[in-house]
């Protein structure tokens, strides 16, 4: 696991705190909703000395459950999220 997010439930932003990041390979997010359709991307370059990475701009989607899928080189992972008020 090379990240992990502070807190499942998101209003307006996401943060992640990284961890084991290996090389200066970028991170790709996918944030999905519920249906499965793309609602957001981020590509960001991250570096060893990286600690936390905030995805915001996230406050005009829909409430809603949401599934993060990170990849980092050869490594992915996906999380259930919830947006609420």
């Amino acid at each position: 696991m090379f990240a992990k997010v502070k807190s499942s439930v998101f209003i307006d932003a996401l943060q992640l705190q990284l961890t084991a990041i290996k090389g200066y390979h970028p991170l790709r997010g996918v944030l999905k909703d519920d249906t499965g359709s793309v609602c957001r991307i981020i590509e960001q370059k991250i570096f060893r000395d990286m600690e936390e990475l905030t995805w915001s701009g996230l406050n005009d989607l829909p409430y809603g459950r949401y599934t993060l899928e990170l990849s980092h080189g050869d490594d992915e992972m996906k999380m259930n999220l919830v947006k609420r008020v």
